[in-house]
């Protein structure tokens, strides 16, 4: 089975905010919070 993997600007997105390159947004929060959870084997479904 393929490991769940992060689009592209959702990964640019949390380098910026780690990096703090960019404050991120409640959106940008929800964005990141989304992908975290929809990777989580167990509790993201």
């Amino acid at each position: 089975m393929a490991k769940k993997q992060s689009s592209s600007p959702v990964s640019t997105l949390a380098s910026k905010v780690l990096s703090g390159a960019k404050k991120a947004t409640p959106a940008d929060a929800k964005k990141l919070a989304a992908s975290v959870l929809s990777q989580d084997e167990k509790k993201g479904k």
